[in-house]
């Protein structure tokens, strides 16, 4: 009697070069991002938020032009007006909006405080979508949502019970900027669909540069840029160029290559980056109910995000565009 040889066991396929390529890239991104925002906080306080905002719309058409000069030359693609219209709506309060909000934030507030609050988009993703009718809110997703605000109030709590109404204030200004951007995630998708993203990152950032422009002229043309170090100006070039284009670029490539249910957990790393780089860098300090209110507020949004009930479980509306 012959012995029956059992079939090999299958393994699961090996995972792809591209996949594993994307997640370094993913990687790498969260943690420009997180290493950002005291960074963010060293330029604000040197050159005001409104010196920000101008040199960030100043430079911004430079390489928006330039991209879509090598995409398609002299001969941009048209949209209709009603396209047009709402990608100026787009440009005006998802681009111009949310960044004057966070610039504002951040300055106000502390960097580890601006990464947690921020990332509290897909809350508010998931509020608008109601608002709007496209999706009904579950039972998990309010519990998630219960969750992260009583995370975000545990979180601010040394603020309000000190009194300190500047660093309270940048904290509202904060989410409202997150909310902001959650209105950008949901009225780009159509938007998008219809002319990919590159397109409509494009023309709402050319739509919002003079309207900034304008608004932030007059403080800005007071600061004393004579002041502001070699190192600063370098670390201004490096938030808008890497920060606010090439890194948005290349998150949109990781989002294709792996879908966003796979990346958009990535954000979850986001705050321990910036709240590690700012304890290096400007001695920000934790105490335990600031990093319990993190947990949960992250918790929380994590919960309602990515809700097995949800029909959508990965809103990626965290992503900075700053």
């Amino acid at each position: 009697m012959s012995a029956t040889v059992a079939p090999p066991t299958p393994r699961p396929p090996p995972q792809s070069r591209a996949s594993r390529h994307s997640l370094a890239v993913g990687l790498a991104i969260v943690l420009a991002w997180g290493l950002n925002f005291p960074l963010q906080k060293a330029l604000l306080t040197a050159m005001q938020p409104e010196g920000f905002l101008f040199l960030r719309f100043a430079l911004m058409p430079l390489l928006v032009t330039g991209l879509l000069l090598h995409r398609y030359g002299r001969h941009w693609p048209k949209v209709s007006r009603a396209d047009a219209w709402a990608l100026v709506r787009l440009g005006l309060l998802g681009q111009g909006l949310h960044l004057a909000l966070s610039s504002y934030g951040i300055h106000f507030s502390t960097p580890f405080s601006s990464s947690v609050l921020l990332a509290c988009g897909p809350v508010f993703t998931l509020l608008i979508l109601r608002a709007l009718g496209i999706e009904k809110l579950r039972k998990t997703q309010l519990a998630g949502m219960a969750v992260a605000a009583a995370g975000a109030l545990l979180f601010m709590s040394d603020k309000l019970l000190a009194a300190n109404w500047r660093a309270s204030g940048g904290d509202a200004i904060l989410l409202l900027a997150a909310a902001m951007f959650s209105y950008y995630t949901v009225a780009a998708k159509p938007l998008i669909a219809r002319h990919g993203a590159v397109l409509v990152m494009c023309y709402a950032s050319l739509a919002a540069t003079l309207p900034v422009l304008a608004y932030a002229w007059p403080v800005a043309r007071a600061v004393d840029w004579s002041a502001i170090t070699p190192l600063l100006w370098l670390g201004t070039v490096w938030a808008v160029a890497g920060i606010g284009f090439l890194t948005w670029l290349a998150w949109g490539w990781v989002n294709a290559e792996r879908g966003v249910a796979r990346t958009a957990p990535l954000i979850y790393l986001m705050p321990p980056i910036a709240g590690l780089a700012a304890w290096l860098s400007t001695g920000e300090q934790f105490t335990a109910p600031k990093l319990l209110g993190a947990a949960l507020t992250l918790a929380g949004v994590a919960w309602a995000q990515f809700s097995p009930q949800s029909a959508r479980p990965a809103l990626d509306s965290s992503l900075p565009l700053d």
